[in-house]
């Protein structure tokens, strides 16, 4: 295989485990407790500026590039900090939008949210270096391996592939213990888990802000990966590619949402890139969001449970039968 076609197949890969995480982190909150969040992109792009600064240093002074709060911090130390800037960030939004508004304001604060932010970073220089963003930014462990550039790619897919099987023994062990099934109801009906004494406030932040943390940690790894953060390439459309990729894989399942992240932003937006010149300037790129939008309609339509759908959860029968026949035990005074 040549050199080139290495290259292209390890980023492909990368942005892969990007996206992958990403689409976990959605689906804990959409899929398994029911939150819309539209603002996803923006914990993402929290934890990839947090990731960015703690590896580039303090910021001099005139520089071509101002931030706040650099530092060199030795890897993995970026990426952890990035999951709790993540986390945090989803507590302070969560603790206004979750606690106040019920689930169709929430989904209009969190686009509110997400505009006013990238309006924020474009506009004020001396945050995030204005719409030129961040540049130049050290890759992890660059300095202490002695690869080559084609070498060092596939030591971060193997990177990127560690950190993926981490955050899914995270979502799997929330998603198939107990706690999961309470998200679950609470997803399905807010007032019958109250009923039952479920703190459903609590239960759907503590999603939202798990979350948040795994979308820190993507954001990280995408950033130490191209070294580079600019504020336009964190904006809102950016969470709905996510949103299609957990609905045409299947909302609540984590396989399915792997299956989606390979789908909707590898497979399909990586089509296009194949597809000849044609028609005004920037059309293929606009071809992308129809496709996107047009596979989004088309699931919800015809397949709302998506590729790989939720598994029904049922007891069986010998349980029903079990739990029945103490029951009719006390109404027969046997």
């Amino acid at each position: 295989m040549s050199v080139a076609w290495q290259f292209y197949i390890s980023t492909v890969l990368i942005y892969l485990g990007v996206d992958v995480m990403a689409c976990w982190g959605l689906n804990l909150q959409f899929g398994v407790a029911g939150l819309v969040n539209f603002a996803f992109i923006i914990f993402q792009a929290a934890g990839a500026y947090t990731a960015a600064v703690l590896t580039l240093g303090p910021a001099t002074k005139g520089g071509f590039q101002q931030y706040v709060g650099g530092a060199h911090w030795p890897f993995p130390l970026p990426i952890l900090a990035a999951g709790m800037v993540g986390g945090l960030l989803a507590m302070l939004v969560g603790g206004v939008a979750i606690r106040r508004l019920r689930s169709d304001y929430e989904a209009m604060v969190m686009l509110v949210v997400s505009l006013i932010a990238t309006s924020v970073a474009t506009n004020q220089a001396g945050l995030v270096n204005g719409p030129n963003g961040l540049d130049l930014v050290p890759k992890p462990l660059a300095t202490a391996v002695n690869l080559s550039p084609i070498g060092y790619q596939w030591l971060f897919v193997g990177i990127t592939a560690v950190i993926c099987l981490c955050v899914y023994w995270l979502v799997h062990i929330v998603t198939s213990s107990p706690l999961g099934r309470t998200l679950r109801a609470v997803r399905d009906n807010e007032q019958a888990a109250a009923a039952l004494g479920k703190n459903v406030t609590g239960l759907r932040m503590l999603a939202f802000v798990l979350g948040g943390v795994i979308a820190g940690v993507s954001g990280a790894i995408l950033v130490e990966f191209i070294s580079a953060w600019s504020p336009g390439s964190w904006l809102y459309p950016e969470t709905f590619v996510y949103f299609t990729a957990v609905i045409v894989g299947g909302s609540g399942n984590n396989l399915g949402v792997m299956v989606g992240a390979l789908l909707v932003p590898v497979a399909f937006l990586e089509a296009t890139r194949f597809v000849p010149q044609f028609g005004p300037p920037g059309f293929i790129d606009a071809l992308q969001w129809i496709i996107v939008g047009v596979l989004a309609l088309v699931f919800l339509w015809f397949w709302p449970r998506g590729v790989i759908p939720e598994r029904r959860r049922r007891f069986p029968p010998a349980a029903q039968s079990e739990a029945r026949q103490p029951l009719m035990s006390t109404r027969t005074g046997r």
